[in-house]
């Protein structure tokens, strides 16, 4: 397949996704695609965290968390935009803007290419996902991934190709990040029955096991890892609401 080929279907898709406009979705994707959107969910994933790993090591933990979306966003946007340098579909300069409906005048920067959304999304998954391995987690987060991805096609902002690139750099810096982390604070594989994490040697390294629960008064319990998905739908709901 050649390069003309792959680009002609890489702008078609991005007229596509970006061909469709609401004004509630117009808001509504504006938010989302903002950065803080993501303040109650990094909360959420602290809380998690801590509930799971001794402090020293859940500060380790975090801070991978930062190095992980740093070490994505950067190598992104310092390294291979320069070099690539290709227009974002909604620059002005690029022709292909002219078929592309801008939302509240949002055009982004001169490139796209790879998007640091993408990058920075499928960093934290990699990253939480091998270190904190929960199945409902890795929904939540991979479904907040694909709908900030998209948000940036709707706005025009970026190509398919560029989110494909990103989300590749995300996950291997994150999943990097997540490995040398894995092996400072001493955490050895996941067992795949369960997906409970043990050590061989007790006393460095013991989480919570996924049935561990934060129990209410009436007998209500509630799972640690629900918290993210909690609060992030519930942000997801007041932004909807706000965007009417």
């Amino acid at each position: 397949m050649s390069l003309s080929l792959i680009e002609f279907i890489d702008s078609q898709l991005l007229l596509l996704a970006n061909s469709c406009h609401t004004e509630w979705a117009d808001h509504f994707m504006m938010m989302f695609s903002g950065r803080f959107i993501w303040i109650p969910m990094y909360v959420a994933l602290a809380f998690i965290i801590f509930r799971h790993f001794p402090l020293r090591r859940a500060m380790i933990v975090l801070v991978g968390v930062g190095i992980a979306i740093t070490l994505a966003d950067q190598t992104c946007a310092t390294f291979i935009r320069p070099v690539v340098a290709r227009l974002r579909p909604s620059n002005p300069d690029n022709p292909l803007s002219a078929f592309v409906t801008v939302v509240d005048g949002y055009r982004g920067g001169s490139y796209g290419f790879p998007s640091c959304h993408a990058a920075n999304s499928f960093a934290l998954i990699a990253f939480m996902l091998l270190v904190v391995p929960r199945k409902r987690l890795a929904a939540f987060l991979i479904g907040w991934a694909v709908v900030n991805s998209y948000s940036r096609l709707y706005l025009g902002v970026h190509y398919p190709g560029d989110l494909l690139a990103g989300s590749i750099v995300g996950i291997i810096c994150g999943g990097s990040v997540a490995i040398a982390v894995r092996r400072i604070i001493g955490m050895p594989l996941p067992r795949p029955d369960n997906g409970e994490v043990l050590s061989s040697n007790p006393g460095r390294l013991r989480l919570l096991p996924p049935t561990g629960v934060l129990s209410a008064s009436g007998g209500l319990s509630l799972r640690v890892t629900d918290m993210a998905t909690a609060v992030g739908l519930t942000t997801v709901v007041v932004m909807a609401a706000l965007s009417v």
